[in-house]
């Protein structure tokens, strides 16, 4: 193809800031926001980012999406800060969905190369275009290029070097931009000076370049052209072509600084100005064309402690206003800005804007809402939902607080996509399930600093089965005379072990009317009645019951007389069926780079565990997809024990798989917890 002519994207953009942990997301985002606010010329006066939660700081991580609007150079720019923790990167998803584009922030000092590589495959899934920030400059010592190479090895995209690094007595003090051929010597927290290239760095400069033009070249034939004739291409040229490939993802745009120190902070400010595409192209990748139809992308719910539910949302297409109905999802009762200062309101908002909406109560995170129809967003495609890794038992410390918490957790599970609720009958227990051990322990204190609720947390039980080895045959008499009518119910029944999941029988073989048709569907709630807890302490699973004789009064026989019969034949009978304890086993799948493959599949050995095999992991190069069966009391802390063992990566899905029979200690554990000693 030729060259690229195009306009400069202009109206407001909308940029997520992802990497992994503590690459440094959240000084870039203070850093943008104090340039944004000081301008092109001025020294910028320090952090102006609303702060970050008391869990964030707490745990000295982003546990939250923080979003801030501002404006460069007079245009509208949002910025979103995600959570870099595997624990709580899902919450970037909603976010990155209706993103113009993504700010990679990587440690130029520490690769992390696997945390990195999940988050670029998922902007690849995603079609999002990005550019790369190699963060903390001034203190790698390492050369630019042979850092790209080894980024490059988990990109799919070329990475494309924009600037390369100013140094004096082998530190970082500037850079130099291959696009405009400048050097850029920096100062703390102010705009960098502009300087001559120095002559010793005259050669490195022309190389970079080139190799920067041949990238560019691969989708523009006139600046393949000029390259091979020795032309000169013009500077405005390189610029669309740099634009193009991004909006079009043939290339990541890289570019460098430190953002604890503000270098490198304009020239990225004016490369996401002049070169990330605008809401026409995201409504395209989003495949939203109307431009006229309001429409909104939810991509955050908040419930505040005292104010109520507020919804952040992404305008894609229309004006919205301050009172709009919304479909299906109520109306709009105060519009706001999210800027450094606080909440600003606002009459409306147009497209590309990102707002806070008031009192849009049946709204939720992952929703699109128009006037005319409300449209859940397509979850397959969002991920909003990631599968389960951990959980536990949460209980107020108060009993009375029991009522509260059931609401509190009900909000918490609304706002954050990665939570689950469950409230299990069995065991009386309500399960709090999440990404990690840290997610978990955020939404208690959240709980706690925020609805006032003092919570435990503690590990699930195990829903542990028994069945029986052997037969028998049993018989019950149930015989009562307390004046008037008595009570009278006598039975036979046989006993009897079935094949592994194939849940209960009941049958009955009566003739010659010994047992009353209309009694004998009592006889059978009287039996399952009992197989409720057998003699192990645990539900029965996996038994034949045949009913086979008895004999019955026509005065003192009732309903309740047989079905106290059918407890009693069980009660007796199973303690004499050889019974055996029966323990849940998952199926599990764990994803891991496969580097780590050996110490995974060590950790499912460890744990009891039975390795089913292992394959490489569709669609990701490097990675294992290890398939094994492991009983559920031992992946308690799994997800734990695996990211700790693979860089902090590590993923799986489980299961339910079958029952299998359970000895020794471990049985004996089990049944002390249940009260009845084996």
């Amino acid at each position: 193809m030729g060259h690229r002519l195009r306009e400069r994207p202009s109206g407001p953009k909308c940029i997520a800031l992802v990497g992994p942990f503590a690459s440094g997301k959240s000084t870039l985002f203070d850093a943008l926001l104090a340039r944004s606010i000081a301008g092109e010329t001025a020294p910028s006066t320090g952090q102006s980012s609303p702060p970050p939660s008391a869990e964030a700081i707490e745990h000295e991580m982003s546990v939250e999406c923080r979003t801030v609007s501002t404006s460069f150079l007079g245009e509208h720019l949002t910025l979103v800060d995600c959570p870099g923790s595997v624990d709580f990167a899902h919450l970037a998803e909603p976010a990155l969905r209706c993103a113009d584009a993504a700010v990679v922030v990587v440690d130029a000092t520490d690769f992390k190369l696997p945390a990195l590589q999940l988050i670029l495959h998922r902007l690849d899934t995603l079609g999002l275009p990005r550019m790369l920030f190699l963060n903390k400059m001034d203190r790698s010592d390492l050369g630019v290029r042979e850092t790209l190479k080894t980024l490059q090895e988990v990109s799919s995209i070329p990475l494309l070097l924009r600037q390369i690094p100013l140094r004096k007595n082998g530190i970082v003090i500037g850079s130099i931009d291959l696009a405009l051929e400048r050097a850029y010597v920096y100062r703390e927290h102010a705009p960098s000076e502009v300087a001559p290239i120095p002559d010793d760095d005259r050669a490195r400069e022309v190389e970079a370049r080139f190799s920067m033009l041949e990238t560019l070249a691969d989708h523009d034939d006139q600046l393949m052209e000029q390259l091979l004739e020795e032309i000169e291409p013009p500077r405005d040229a390189i610029f669309d072509d740099l634009a193009a490939d991004l909006r079009e993802g043939s290339v990541t745009p890289v570019l460098i600084g430190a953002a604890a120190k503000g270098n490198g902070i304009l020239r990225l400010l004016k490369a996401i100005r002049h070169d990330v595409p605008d809401i026409a192209t995201t409504r395209e990748r989003l495949g939203a064309e109307d431009e006229q139809t309001p429409l909104l992308q939810v991509f955050q719910t908040i419930h505040s402690s005292h104010g109520g539910k507020v919804t952040l949302a992404r305008c894609l297409s229309g004006k919205v206003a301050d009172g709009l109905e919304l479909d299906g999802a109520g109306r709009i009762s105060g519009l706001y800005r999210m800027e450094a200062s606080g909440q600003q309101k606002i009459a409306s908002a147009e497209a590309g804007e990102t707002v806070l909406l008031g009192k849009v109560e049946n709204a939720e995170t992952g929703d699109t809402l128009t006037p005319s129809a409300r449209m859940p967003a397509d979850t397959e495609d969002m991920h909003l939902c990631p599968n389960p890794v951990h959980k536990q038992v949460v209980r107020p410390v108060d009993r009375k607080d029991e009522a509260k918490l059931s609401l509190a957790l009900q909000k918490l599970v609304q706002e954050d996509p990665g939570l689950y609720m469950e409230q299990l009958q069995e065991s009386s227990e309500t399960i709090l399930s999440g990404q990690g051990d840290i997610h978990l322990k955020v939404a208690a204190e959240r709980l706690s600093r925020r609805f006032q609720i003092e919570v435990e947390l503690a590990e699930p039980s195990i829903p542990y089965r028994e069945s029986i080895r052997g037969s028998t045959t049993q018989r019950a008499r149930h015989k009562k005379q307390s004046g008037g009518h008595g009570q009278f119910a006598d039975i036979v029944v046989d006993i009897a072990p079935l094949p592994r999941g194939s849940g209960f029988s009941f049958n009955d073989t009566i003739s010659g009317g010994v047992v009353p048709k209309q009694y004998i569907p009592s006889v059978e709630t009287g039996v399952r009645d009992a197989l409720k807890e057998g003699p192990l302490g645990f539900p029965v699973v996996d038994v034949s019951v045949t009913l086979k004789d008895g004999s019955y009064h026509s005065v003192d026989s009732s309903d309740m007389a047989f079905q106290v019969a059918g407890r009693a034949a069980m009660k007796e009978g199973l303690p004499a069926c050889k019974p055996v304890l029966l323990e849940p086993v998952q199926r599990i799948s764990v994803f891991t780079p496969n580097e780590h493959t050996a110490r995974v599949t060590a950790i499912i050995s460890q744990r009891r565990g039975q390795i089913l095999g292992f394959n490489p992991r569709d669609g990701w190069d490097g990675w294992d997809e290890v398939e094994a069966l492991m009983p559920e009391a031992e992946m308690r802390g799994l997800i734990v024990e695996l990211r700790s063992a693979t860089a902090g990566v590590a993923s799986y899905t489980a299961r339910f798989d079958h029952l299998a029979e359970l000895t020794g200690k471990q049985a004996e554990a089990a049944q002390a917890k249940s009260g009845k000693a084996a």
